[in-house]
Protein backbone atom coordinates (compact mmCIF):
# COMPACT_ATOMS: atom_id res chain seq x y z
CA UNK A 1 0.00 0.00 0.00
CA UNK A 2 1.51 3.45 -0.95
CA UNK A 3 2.42 5.98 1.70
CA UNK A 4 3.72 9.51 1.65
CA UNK A 5 7.32 9.05 2.63
CA UNK A 6 8.20 8.80 6.79
CA UNK A 7 10.93 8.94 9.31
CA UNK A 8 11.15 6.04 11.18
CA UNK A 9 8.70 6.13 14.19
CA UNK A 10 9.29 4.99 17.50
CA UNK A 11 7.10 1.88 18.39
CA UNK A 12 6.05 0.05 22.16
CA UNK A 13 3.38 -2.06 23.65
CA UNK A 14 0.59 0.35 25.84
CA UNK A 15 -1.01 -2.16 28.93
CA UNK A 16 -4.67 -0.98 29.37
CA UNK A 17 -7.50 -1.88 32.32
CA UNK A 18 -8.46 -5.37 31.39
CA UNK A 19 -5.23 -7.54 30.05
CA UNK A 20 -5.53 -5.34 26.59
CA UNK A 21 -2.37 -4.30 25.11
CA UNK A 22 -2.02 -2.60 21.98
CA UNK A 23 0.85 -1.62 20.11
CA UNK A 24 1.19 2.56 19.13
CA UNK A 25 3.82 4.43 17.02
CA UNK A 26 4.52 7.53 18.40
CA UNK A 27 5.64 10.67 15.77
CA UNK A 28 6.55 13.95 17.73
CA UNK A 29 7.00 14.44 21.31
CA UNK A 30 4.39 15.04 23.81
CA UNK A 31 5.30 18.16 25.49
CA UNK A 32 1.78 19.35 26.24
CA UNK A 33 -0.26 16.83 27.34
CA UNK A 34 -2.37 16.84 24.05
CA UNK A 35 -2.05 15.62 20.45
CA UNK A 36 -3.81 13.70 18.16
CA UNK A 37 -5.08 10.02 17.91
CA UNK A 38 -4.75 8.44 14.03
CA UNK A 39 -7.08 6.00 13.51
CA UNK A 40 -6.19 3.13 10.48
CA UNK A 41 -8.86 1.54 8.61
CA UNK A 42 -8.84 -2.10 7.22
CA UNK A 43 -5.81 -1.38 5.01
CA UNK A 44 -3.72 -1.17 8.21
CA UNK A 45 -1.57 1.54 9.73
CA UNK A 46 0.94 2.32 6.72
CA UNK A 47 -2.31 3.75 5.33
CA UNK A 48 -1.85 6.19 8.06
CA UNK A 49 2.05 6.93 8.55
CA UNK A 50 2.18 9.73 6.11
CA UNK A 51 -0.33 11.82 7.73
CA UNK A 52 0.78 11.19 10.85
CA UNK A 53 4.77 11.87 10.25
CA UNK A 54 3.39 15.08 8.92
CA UNK A 55 1.11 16.49 11.63
CA UNK A 56 3.88 15.56 13.93
CA UNK A 57 5.34 18.55 12.85
CA UNK A 58 2.94 20.32 14.83
CA UNK A 59 2.15 17.76 17.27
CA UNK A 60 2.26 14.74 19.46
CA UNK A 61 0.67 12.33 17.12
CA UNK A 62 -0.54 8.70 18.39
CA UNK A 63 -1.06 5.82 16.39
CA UNK A 64 -2.49 2.56 17.36
CA UNK A 65 -2.53 -0.93 14.91
CA UNK A 66 -6.09 -2.16 16.06
CA UNK A 67 -5.54 -5.46 17.69
CA UNK A 68 -5.38 -8.50 15.62
CA UNK A 69 -3.73 -6.29 12.81
CA UNK A 70 0.05 -7.02 11.56
CA UNK A 71 0.06 -9.63 13.59
CA UNK A 72 -0.57 -8.16 16.88
CA UNK A 73 -2.80 -9.65 19.54
CA UNK A 74 -6.13 -10.03 19.68
CA UNK A 75 -7.96 -11.21 22.61
CA UNK A 76 -11.06 -13.19 21.77
CA UNK A 77 -13.38 -11.30 23.75
CA UNK A 78 -12.11 -8.19 22.03
CA UNK A 79 -14.29 -8.73 18.70
CA UNK A 80 -16.52 -5.46 17.40
CA UNK A 81 -15.63 -1.59 16.58
CA UNK A 82 -17.68 -0.57 20.73
CA UNK A 83 -14.53 -2.50 22.03
CA UNK A 84 -11.91 -0.84 20.12
CA UNK A 85 -13.25 2.52 20.77
CA UNK A 86 -13.20 1.99 24.59
CA UNK A 87 -9.50 0.78 24.77
CA UNK A 88 -8.35 3.81 22.63
CA UNK A 89 -10.31 5.66 25.32
CA UNK A 90 -8.25 4.07 27.80
CA UNK A 91 -5.28 4.87 25.99
CA UNK A 92 -5.56 8.62 25.97
CA UNK A 93 -6.63 8.08 30.03
CA UNK A 94 -3.47 6.10 30.11
CA UNK A 95 -1.61 8.41 28.18
CA UNK A 96 -2.97 11.10 30.57
CA UNK A 97 -3.95 13.21 27.19
CA UNK A 98 -6.85 15.68 27.01
CA UNK A 99 -8.31 18.08 24.01
CA UNK A 100 -7.45 14.94 21.58
CA UNK A 101 -8.07 15.51 17.82
CA UNK A 102 -8.90 11.75 17.05
CA UNK A 103 -8.68 11.36 13.39
CA UNK A 104 -9.91 8.19 11.67
CA UNK A 105 -10.14 7.08 7.94
CA UNK A 106 -12.35 4.10 7.13
CA UNK A 107 -13.53 2.25 9.86
CA UNK A 108 -10.88 4.13 11.86
CA UNK A 109 -13.51 6.90 11.65
CA UNK A 110 -16.19 4.29 12.68
CA UNK A 111 -13.77 3.80 15.70
CA UNK A 112 -13.34 7.84 16.08
CA UNK A 113 -17.34 8.24 16.44
CA UNK A 114 -17.75 5.86 18.76
CA UNK A 115 -15.12 7.36 21.39
CA UNK A 116 -17.10 10.16 20.98
CA UNK A 117 -20.43 8.75 22.18
CA UNK A 118 -18.41 7.30 25.21
CA UNK A 119 -15.81 10.22 26.07
CA UNK A 120 -17.30 10.20 29.45
CA UNK A 121 -13.67 11.39 30.89
CA UNK A 122 -13.71 14.72 27.83
CA UNK A 123 -10.21 13.39 26.37
CA UNK A 124 -11.55 13.69 23.42
CA UNK A 125 -11.19 17.65 21.69
CA UNK A 126 -12.62 17.21 18.02
CA UNK A 127 -12.97 14.34 15.33
CA UNK A 128 -11.50 14.05 12.08
CA UNK A 129 -13.21 11.64 9.64
CA UNK A 130 -11.55 10.67 6.30
CA UNK A 131 -13.76 8.97 4.39
CA UNK A 132 -15.48 6.87 7.28
CA UNK A 133 -17.95 4.16 7.32
CA UNK A 134 -20.11 3.37 10.07
CA UNK A 135 -23.50 4.72 9.56
CA UNK A 136 -26.53 2.50 7.35
CA UNK A 137 -27.16 4.48 4.21
CA UNK A 138 -30.77 5.82 3.72
CA UNK A 139 -30.76 5.44 -0.27
CA UNK A 140 -29.03 2.10 -1.14
CA UNK A 141 -27.05 3.61 -3.67
CA UNK A 142 -25.30 6.07 -1.39
CA UNK A 143 -24.49 2.85 0.37
CA UNK A 144 -20.79 1.49 1.22
CA UNK A 145 -19.59 -1.29 -1.21
CA UNK A 146 -19.08 -4.61 0.50
CA UNK A 147 -15.50 -5.55 -0.18
CA UNK A 148 -15.88 -8.85 0.83
CA UNK A 149 -16.95 -10.74 -2.36
CA UNK A 150 -14.65 -8.71 -4.42
CA UNK A 151 -10.90 -9.15 -5.66
CA UNK A 152 -8.56 -6.98 -4.56
CA UNK A 153 -7.83 -5.36 -7.78
CA UNK A 154 -11.30 -4.75 -7.82
CA UNK A 155 -11.06 -2.98 -4.33
CA UNK A 156 -8.16 -1.16 -5.66
CA UNK A 157 -9.42 0.11 -8.60
CA UNK A 158 -12.60 1.59 -6.54
CA UNK A 159 -10.42 2.86 -3.67
CA UNK A 160 -8.10 4.93 -5.60
CA UNK A 161 -8.85 7.42 -7.80
CA UNK A 162 -5.06 7.73 -9.35
CA UNK A 163 -3.37 4.33 -10.71
CA UNK A 164 -0.21 5.24 -9.59
CA UNK A 165 -1.40 4.40 -6.26
CA UNK A 166 -2.93 1.27 -6.68
CA UNK A 167 -0.89 -1.59 -4.78
CA UNK A 168 0.68 -3.95 -7.42
CA UNK A 169 -0.63 -7.23 -6.00
CA UNK A 170 0.89 -9.45 -8.77
CA UNK A 171 4.41 -8.07 -7.09
CA UNK A 172 3.21 -9.46 -3.42
CA UNK A 173 5.29 -11.69 -1.58
CA UNK A 174 3.39 -15.03 -0.11
CA UNK A 175 4.09 -13.74 3.12
CA UNK A 176 2.61 -10.41 2.08
CA UNK A 177 -0.61 -12.20 0.66
CA UNK A 178 -1.14 -14.16 3.92
CA UNK A 179 -0.58 -10.35 6.03
CA UNK A 180 -3.25 -9.07 3.98
CA UNK A 181 -5.54 -12.09 4.45
CA UNK A 182 -5.02 -11.97 8.57
CA UNK A 183 -5.78 -7.91 8.19
CA UNK A 184 -9.35 -8.96 6.29
CA UNK A 185 -9.94 -11.26 8.50
CA UNK A 186 -9.89 -9.15 11.55
CA UNK A 187 -11.49 -6.20 10.08
CA UNK A 188 -14.48 -8.78 9.60
CA UNK A 189 -14.15 -9.70 13.28
CA UNK A 190 -14.57 -6.27 14.24
CA UNK A 191 -17.06 -5.22 11.37
CA UNK A 192 -19.99 -7.92 13.01
CA UNK A 193 -23.06 -9.00 11.03
CA UNK A 194 -22.92 -6.04 8.97
CA UNK A 195 -19.37 -5.26 8.10
CA UNK A 196 -19.32 -1.77 7.69
CA UNK A 197 -21.84 -0.24 9.77
CA UNK A 198 -23.84 -0.31 12.72
CA UNK A 199 -27.63 0.46 11.74
CA UNK A 200 -28.12 2.09 15.18
CA UNK A 201 -24.75 4.71 15.18
CA UNK A 202 -26.31 7.55 12.97
CA UNK A 203 -29.25 7.98 15.34
CA UNK A 204 -26.86 8.53 18.00
CA UNK A 205 -24.34 10.88 16.39
CA UNK A 206 -26.48 13.92 17.46
CA UNK A 207 -24.88 13.69 20.79
CA UNK A 208 -21.91 13.96 19.50
CA UNK A 209 -21.16 17.67 21.12
CA UNK A 210 -17.35 18.09 19.83
CA UNK A 211 -16.30 19.90 16.43
CA UNK A 212 -16.22 17.16 13.52
CA UNK A 213 -14.67 17.91 10.46
CA UNK A 214 -15.60 15.32 7.45
CA UNK A 215 -13.16 14.99 4.94
CA UNK A 216 -14.05 13.20 1.71
CA UNK A 217 -12.27 12.01 -1.30
CA UNK A 218 -14.62 12.98 -4.57
CA UNK A 219 -13.78 9.39 -6.22
CA UNK A 220 -14.23 7.17 -3.35
CA UNK A 221 -15.99 3.89 -5.12
CA UNK A 222 -15.98 2.56 -2.13
CA UNK A 223 -17.92 4.84 0.24
CA UNK A 224 -19.54 7.57 -1.96
CA UNK A 225 -19.73 11.20 -1.81
CA UNK A 226 -23.36 11.24 -0.94
CA UNK A 227 -22.92 9.29 1.85
CA UNK A 228 -20.29 11.13 3.37
CA UNK A 229 -22.30 14.25 3.06
CA UNK A 230 -24.80 12.50 5.29
CA UNK A 231 -22.29 11.57 7.10
CA UNK A 232 -21.97 15.18 7.99
CA UNK A 233 -25.29 15.86 8.76
CA UNK A 234 -25.52 13.05 11.10
CA UNK A 235 -23.71 15.73 13.81
CA UNK A 236 -24.96 17.97 15.49
CA UNK A 237 -21.41 20.85 14.48
CA UNK A 238 -20.08 19.25 11.57
CA UNK A 239 -17.95 20.79 8.80
CA UNK A 240 -17.78 19.00 4.92
CA UNK A 241 -14.91 18.94 3.26
CA UNK A 242 -14.92 17.39 -0.30
CA UNK A 243 -11.07 16.43 -1.98
CA UNK A 244 -10.98 16.73 -5.84
CA UNK A 245 -8.87 13.78 -7.51
CA UNK A 246 -8.95 11.47 -4.58
CA UNK A 247 -10.69 8.59 -3.36
CA UNK A 248 -11.03 6.47 -0.18
CA UNK A 249 -7.48 7.21 1.36
CA UNK A 250 -7.11 11.30 0.62
CA UNK A 251 -4.35 11.12 3.19
CA UNK A 252 -2.69 9.38 0.80
CA UNK A 253 -3.42 10.71 -2.70
CA UNK A 254 -3.98 14.61 -1.03
CA UNK A 255 -1.59 14.52 1.48
CA UNK A 256 -1.21 18.12 1.54
CA UNK A 257 -4.66 19.20 0.63
CA UNK A 258 -6.24 17.10 3.47
CA UNK A 259 -3.60 18.96 5.78
CA UNK A 260 -4.77 21.85 4.60
CA UNK A 261 -8.57 21.23 5.87
CA UNK A 262 -6.98 19.98 9.21
CA UNK A 263 -5.32 22.97 9.62
CA UNK A 264 -8.19 25.40 8.50
CA UNK A 265 -10.80 23.49 10.37
CA UNK A 266 -8.32 23.94 13.90
CA UNK A 267 -7.64 27.35 13.38
CA UNK A 268 -11.19 28.39 12.56
CA UNK A 269 -12.93 25.99 14.82
CA UNK A 270 -11.31 24.00 16.97
CA UNK A 271 -9.25 27.10 18.38
CA UNK A 272 -9.59 29.98 16.30
CA UNK A 273 -7.31 32.98 17.64
CA UNK A 274 -4.69 30.68 18.68
CA UNK A 275 -1.00 30.94 17.39
CA UNK A 276 1.01 27.90 16.05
Amino acid sequence: MPTSATSAAPTRTVALPGGLTVTIQEFGENTEGTGVLVLHGGAGPRTVAGISNALSEHVYVVTPTHPGFDGTPRPERFDTVADLAIAYLDLLDTLDLKDVMVIGNSVGGWIAAEMALRDNQRRVGALTLLNAVGIHAHMVENRVVDPRTMAPSDISQLSFAKPEFRPDFASFTPEQRAAGAANQQTLAIYGGEHFTYDPKLRARLHRVTVPVLVIWGEEDGIAPLKYGRGYADSFPNAHFVPIADAAHFPQIEQLGTTLGAIGDFVDTVVKPGATD
